[in-house]
């Protein structure tokens, strides 16, 4: 083992003081504060001599041998984030306007936009993944599928799945893998008798998980701030249009009494508060099995919108004079990025008060060659079980102007998936303008750019010095056995 040697030299066995050297001038970051951090003394490697070294005799000569070395540095003691920042740590009771919201759009497809394959799924996979917003594109159900809700790009040539299915899929995993509160995105293209049953399912399926009306302390006042995340623990937030508040008090009251009936549909919703519109789908032809437009919203349906209030944006001016927290407008990423350079400040502060709620553009994020961090990738162990060659790639995703995307890659190891050595330069990024948001991804290929496995990391968090890092699937599933020396 190459690093064995240069840390120990010739000798089988690491010395203590090599050891201490090793640490304390490759493996500690000079970054961290020496009163909290202390650097490597011997005390504290006799502790890790005597957790991983399984000879004894070396252990009493306070040495490490190559094996002790080895199950050192593969440990949990040497992980490459901190493991105390695999929990959450930040504060979690400020309103939930003020945080960022891990989000899917068109959670439903699988693959490209248009003439793709829906998939129910992908909603259990992406909630196991950590998203907390998904979307749901929801028209009303056309020949076999008369008379159900489906989800479905209507305007895109998709295959279709049922909206209930969904809501099965969503109900079985919202709170799996977070506790924390979980918004649907609705899309509302359906008819009120579809769109009753939407309420039906949710109600009937989430039970006390879905939020039916706002909690006690946060009312849908002017002024009122929304919940914090704390507050909204095991919630599920429907966005959806909601009827202006008189005309859904007396009809969900007639609803409750049996006394509502849903009448003839209208082409215009005249009675919703929303004016809410995807901008990228409006140049798109319209199938002509999802032509249903958008009517009045049932009111049932309306009562579960809480501080997820979809609404037509009007300029900065107009929303701060309106004050309403609980509203939240979407913005086409271009418009998004506009705004950061024509009204900063106005944008910041609209987001402290409400929801923004951005969509990709269908075109690549841009790439910027970047940062004061440097990655060497070392060797790649059980990659593949087959002889093939593999290469490596590390991107960063953050901010626009710290997104790095297919600029450092390593060399191809020709046929050779399950040891490769790749002892690259280091790939030098620039400095990163906001490392909080910034993310590394390390994703292994073949020869054939099939993905073999891949990992991403916070930015922030990433310890200095030499780590293992073991892979997931492309899906972010643990795999057992493959991993990066870096």
């Amino acid at each position: 083992m190459q690093l064995h040697l240069n840390t120990g030299g010739k000798t089988d066995t690491i010395s203590i003081s090599k050891f201490i050297e090793f640490m304390n001038e490759r493996q500690r970051d000079p970054r961290l504060n020496e009163m909290l951090f202390p650097s490597y003394n011997e005390k504290r490697s006799k502790e890790i001599f005597g957790m991983y070294e399984p000879d004894k005799e070396n252990i009493e000569k306070n040495q490490f041998s190559k094996k002790g070395f080895t199950e050192y540095l593969m440990s949990d003691e040497n992980a490459p984030v901190l493991l105390d920042r695999l929990d959450i740590y930040q504060d979690m009771d400020q309103p939930l306007s003020h945080y960022y919201i891990n989000s899917s759009h068109n959670t439903y497809l699988i693959g490209r936009q248009f003439g793709a394959k829906s998939s129910v799924e992908i909603y259990r996979q992406v909630l196991l993944a950590g998203c907390r917003c998904v979307e749901l594109d929801c028209w009303d159900g056309k020949d076999k599928d008369e008379g159900e809700v489906i989800i479905t790009h209507g305007k895109a040539m998709c295959t279709n799945v049922y909206f209930k299915d969904c809501i099965k899929a969503i109900a079985d995993c919202a709170f799996v893998t977070s506790d924390y509160p979980l918004i649907l995105s609705f899309e509302n293209h359906c008819n009120r008798s579809n769109q009753y049953k939407m309420a039906k399912y949710c109600n009937d399926m989430f039970g006390d998980l879905l939020l039916k009306e706002p909690i006690k302390d946060f009312p849908l006042n002017k002024g009122q701030p929304v919940p914090p995340p704390s507050k909204l623990k095991r919630k599920i937030l429907i966005k959806n249009k909601r009827l202006k508040p008189d005309i859904e008090k007396i009809e969900l009251e007639a609803f409750l009494k049996g006394e509502f009936t849903i009448g003839d549909e209208e082409s215009e919703d005249t009675t919703a508060e929303s004016g809410e519109k995807k901008e990228e789908e409006t140049d798109k032809p319209v199938a002509p099995n999802y032509s249903g437009s958008t009517v009045n919203v049932h009111p049932w349906l309306s009562s579960m919108v809480n501080y997820t209030h979809p609404t037509k944006f009007q300029g900065f001016d107009a929303a701060e004079a309106t004050d309403e927290h609980f509203k939240m407008s979407s913005f086409a990423e271009p418009a998004a990025l506009g705004y950061l350079k024509s009204q900063a400040i106005e944008f910041v502060n609209y987001n402290k008060r409400q929801f923004s709620r951005l969509y990709p553009k269908e075109t690549p994020v841009d790439g910027v060659i970047a940062a004061q961090c440097n990655v060497e990738v070392i060797a790649g162990q059980f990659l593949s079980e087959k002889r093939v060659g593999t290469y490596v790639e590390v991107d960063m995703y953050g901010l626009p102007t710290d997104t790095i995307r297919k600029e450092f890659r390593t060399k191809a190891i020709p046929q050779n998936g399950l040891n490769p050595m790749y002892e690259e330069e280091a790939f030098r990024f620039r400095k990163v303008v906001l490392p909080e948001l910034a993310v590394l991804r390390f994703a292994v290929y073949n020869d054939e750019g099939k993905l073999l496995g891949q990992r991403i990391l916070p930015f922030n968090d990433l310890q200095a010095g030499y780590r293992h890092i073991s892979l997931k699937t492309e899906g972010n599933f643990p795999m057992s056995l493959p991993m990066l020396f870096l």
